[in-house]
């Protein structure tokens, strides 16, 4: 069974739409105060854990738990966040051309699965590895390996990572023994190994990983 790990964040939802929705509605929920939905769309900019949720407490003195903050931006993330039909189509094709499908994210596990159950995706993959199970992030090799292992698979055996950023998915991919398809968008670092395609949507890295079974 062949092995397709995907990036979550970016490249097969928007998260970018959805902090922006999410931030603004706890912002006015919460009647917080001016200054705060500034420095929630500055911390949260590359992603978001229970802490940062701790330090808007304390920098805001606000009285609700940061337990509650929390969940309530997890809450509002999974109803904001989107996966286009066209890319729920494309891993259902995946699937029934006998593709394991893995997501590999970086985020604390409870957002990240709230994010996949929000958007239906959680239906279309096989397994998840979010860094926040294991306290490792991508590029480290082991997460990649603990996907690899969630999907029923071996790493070992190869496979593709799907991904926007360089270093964590095309770097980290090529460390795993994978080969690498990049979202075009990010600045790519000086000495990083090319990644083997290059694509502006994801659907055409699922139009190649389907090429590769037909």
């Amino acid at each position: 069974m062949p092995l397709a790990l995907f990036d979550l964040d970016g490249t097969l939802v928007d998260r970018q739409s959805a902090l922006d929705d999410a931030v603004s509605c706890l912002c006015r929920s919460r009647a917080l105060p001016t200054g705060a939905e500034q420095w929630l769309r500055t911390e949260l900019a590359d992603r978001a854990t229970a802490e940062d949720f701790a330090r808007l407490r304390e920098v805001f003195g606000l009285e609700a738990p940061a337990a509650d903050l929390w969940q309530e931006y997890v809450d509002l993330m999974a109803a904001a966040v989107t996966c286009r039909p066209a890319v729920l189509e494309g891993l259902a094709r995946l699937r029934a051309a006998a593709w394991a499908i893995g997501v590999i994210t970086n985020g604390a596990g409870d957002i990240q699965r709230a994010k996949l159950a929000g958007t239906g995706l959680d239906g279309l993959v096989h397994g998840v590895a979010a860094s926040g199970d294991l306290e490792i992030r991508k590029p480290d090799r082991r997460l990649f390996e603990l996907g690899a292992t969630r999907c029923g698979v071996s790493l070992a055996d190869g496979g593709w990572m799907v991904g926007d950023n360089p270093t964590g998915d095309i770097g980290g991919g090529h460390r795993a023994g994978l080969r690498t398809i990049w979202l075009r968008g990010r600045p790519w670092p000086d000495g990083l190994p090319a990644a083997h395609h290059v694509v502006d949507d994801v659907t055409d890295a699922i139009t190649i990983l389907l090429a590769e079974t037909e």
